[in-house]
């Protein structure tokens, strides 16, 4: 196994390189969604666009709290779950700010899948599904 997939569970292979695939295309489809259909609080502002789409990596601070805290929040913050349950109860009550933020928030996970930052194990945050961030773990296996 190579030091690129030393994580434990990590994907290896056709699958990593299929999952970060999909993550691109992910990725890609949520932001032309939301540039091209202008859709509310954007209308081709591409600072607010931008911010947003980085919001969910505030979850990040939660590594101040130790690596499993860390882990948790960030994977709660970084899995399709949560934005595409908040696109469809806003999609149905018409609150398109919060369908916009959230097909950003599907765009982001997609951009960390596309760049290898996939789901962190409490090992420590460089340990992901899709193998260890830099490709060295630091832990001394």
């Amino acid at each position: 196994m190579s030091q690129a997939s030393a994580a434990p569970g990590a994907l290896r292979g056709g699958p990593r390189l299929l999952e970060r695939l999909e993550g691109l295309a992910m990725m890609a489809m949520a932001l032309a969604f939301v540039w091209f259909a202008t859709v509310p609080p954007f209308n081709g502002n591409l600072f607010a666009l931008l911010l947003l789409f980085f919001a969910p990596d505030l979850s990040l601070l939660a590594y101040l709290a130790g690596p499993r805290i860390g882990a948790i929040v960030y994977n709660a913050a970084h899995t399709y779950i949560t934005p595409f349950a908040l696109a469809a109860v806003s999609f149905k009550l018409l609150a398109l700010p919060a369908f916009s933020f959230a097909i950003l928030w599907i765009a982001h996970i997609g951009f960390d899948r596309a760049l290898g930052y996939g789901l962190k194990y409490a090992s420590g945050f460089s340990d992901t599904h899709l193998g260890v961030i830099g490709g060295a773990s630091k832990r001394s296996e």
